[in-house]
């Protein structure tokens, strides 16, 4: 890799960090209507579309999309044969419903709107290097590929990403980009295992069959259970019941409950041991009468991690201090970089921005630090690149 001092000598690429300076507005214009198509997990088809449009629009070549709606978009190197090539990719689907009213307001540097920050922004600053890299003639010399990716969110299971690393392989270098996380670089991805836990019982009419076993009670204290596991702080080690649903009418002793239930750890062997603790814990459920618990694992984030040591973690950091970042935040996350971490691949998870509230209908983006993201974006992938 080439040193940030260096890449940042070149003139162009001087020229490029005081453009973005003066490029926000346009930033935001362009995060706002990315933001505007829906695009829940599974359905981003229709920003897909657009996505496939402007990559084409601002000078990329080979665009294309695949059958998951990954969007895929070639700015060329100079010398591509002799350099691996640079993955930059932001996830372009979001935890929210396709009906969900994706109304912006705007206060100051602030923008508010359903994922405006995660991942609007992510997304729009791909369009935006892109057209810049064009725009200022600057050529990297291995190939960049601009990738905005699907199945992030939710129980996407990371499946956009897994089949871009499946494309490009072990060679090449991955930056993946979130719209918030300004300041804080991600090169341990943590483990996250999700399950589907459903309890059967006889059920019955609240009245008349009183006293006969409920999905739903039995599921509340499966719940419970859970709650009283005792977790270490460290490695962080989390649990959370995200959705429940079950039964019939108000009067019905139900028959039939579920939730879907996320586990999470730092630590892969941490992680084991507590699917192992709720695994007991489900057993205890099914050894009593009259209650059938199934437990089927509905998710996968594997986990993995490169030292803070390796060059690329190296730069992201050295880039984030030369454009002026106070802090320096090294931090483990579940990203679409879980997928090239865990297979050892060379990958680190950078934010453009600072934002706040995420998976909120009040969520926003706060647009103060997105010249400062760009240009460490930049730099970053110049050094990997090579210029």
């Amino acid at each position: 890799m080439i040193p940030i001092e260096t890449v940042a000598q070149n003139g162009r690429v001087q020229a490029a960090l005081e453009h973005f300076s003066h490029a926000i507005p346009k930033l935001v214009e362009q995060t706002i209507a990315i933001q505007q198509i829906p695009a829940p997990t599974f359905a981003e088809a229709k920003r897909a579309a657009y996505l496939e449009s402007r990559f084409g629009e601002v000078g990329l070549v080979d665009v294309s999309r695949d059958e998951l709606e990954n969007v895929y978009g070639r700015f060329p190197g100079s010398a591509p044969h002799g350099n691996p090539p640079v993955i930059i990719s932001a996830h372009s689907d979001t935890v929210f419903p396709a009906t969900t009213d994706l109304t912006v307001r705007r206060d100051g540097h602030l923008t508010h709107g359903p994922g405006i920050g995660d991942n609007s922004t992510g997304v729009a600053g791909l369009v935006v290097l892109a057209q810049t890299l064009r725009d200022l003639e600057i050529r990297p010399l291995a190939d960049i590929w601009f990738v905005s990716n699907v199945c992030e969110e939710g129980l996407g299971d990371l499946r956009g990403m897994r089949a871009v690393v499946e494309r490009f392989g072990g060679n090449a270098v991955y930056l993946v980009v979130e719209g918030g996380l300004f300041g804080q670089i991600s090169h341990q991805a943590i483990g996250v295992n999700r399950y589907e836990i459903t309890i059967h019982t006889p059920g019955g009419h609240s009245w008349g069959n009183f006293g006969q076993r409920s999905a739903i009670h039995e599921l509340g204290r499966l719940i419970a259970a859970i709650d009283k596991m005792q977790l270490p702080l460290k490695p962080k080690t989390t649990y959370n019941v995200g959705i429940i649903e079950g039964g019939t009418s108000i009067n019905t002793i139900a028959q039939t409950a579920k939730m879907l239930l996320d586990l999470r750890s730092e630590d892969p062997h941490r992680l084991a041991i507590l699917v192992s603790e709720v695994e007991k814990l489900v057993m205890n459920r099914q050894r009593m009468r009259d209650v059938t618990v199934e437990m089927k694992q509905i998710g996968n984030r594997p986990p993995g991690q490169i030292a803070r040591d390796t060059p690329l973690v190296q730069q992201a950091a050295t880039a984030l201090r030369f454009v002026g970042s106070t802090k320096v935040n090294f931090i483990a996350s579940s990203t679409d970089a879980n997928i090239p971490l865990s297979q050892g691949y060379t990958a680190v998870c950078i934010g453009l921005t600072e934002s706040g509230n995420a998976h909120r209908l009040d969520e926003y983006m706060d647009s103060s630090h997105l010249a400062q993201g760009m240009s460490q974006l930049l730099l970053l992938a110049l050094s990997a690149a090579g210029i």
